[in-house]
């Protein structure tokens, strides 16, 4: 019924609280669609996560920027938002708060989406059951998951922009 990538997305969320996986497993999933036919909801969606993400580091300009392209996007998107199982209304609340105590400079805190499909709130915590994770667990302190984006193994990454740059080269003659 929903796309495992987003009850990825929702165990990482609500449970491991790494907000860069989070990222990762959407955009992935957003990517699948060709270019013109992507669904900008789950841009929303990532942009919340990474604002989490932005805020539990202390980068407070780029948590304010994200933070305002979910909420402006999200807002438009009540029937898709409602479709995920979510409550539109107490989604926006969340976010309008979240970006209240970012402006005001307050330390990160979990939150919990609204979720309201019970099917889906299953799925979730059997993903999270699998991965031996606590649903709604407090924010880990984890550097690791603080850091991720500095810290990660990049090797895909750099192989996979070399192999592109490659084709390129050999596209061009």
């Amino acid at each position: 019924m929903y796309p495992k990538a987003y009850i990825g997305f929702l165990a990482e969320f609500h449970a491991s609280r790494d907000y860069f996986e989070c990222h990762e497993l959407l955009e992935e999933y957003w990517k699948e669609s060709p270019p013109g036919e992507r669904s900008i909801h789950w841009v929303g969606l990532i942009q919340l996560a990474v604002a989490l993400y932005h805020q539990r580091r202390g980068n407070e300009a780029g948590a304010k920027r994200l933070i305002a392209n979910s909420l402006r996007i999200l807002r438009s998107e009540k029937q898709a938002v409602s479709s995920l199982g979510l409550s539109h209304p107490k989604l926006i609340e969340l976010i309008e708060s979240l970006s209240d105590n970012i402006e005001a400079g307050l330390p990160y805190k979990s939150v919990m989406l609204p979720i309201t499909d019970e099917t889906l709130k299953e799925a979730c915590l059997a993903e999270c059951r699998r991965k031996g994770y606590i649903w709604g667990q407090d924010g880990v302190s984890d550097t690791f998951l603080i850091h991720k984006h500095r810290l990660r193994d990049r090797t895909d990454v750099i192989m996979e922009r070399e192999r592109e740059i490659e084709k390129r080269k050999k596209s061009r003659g």
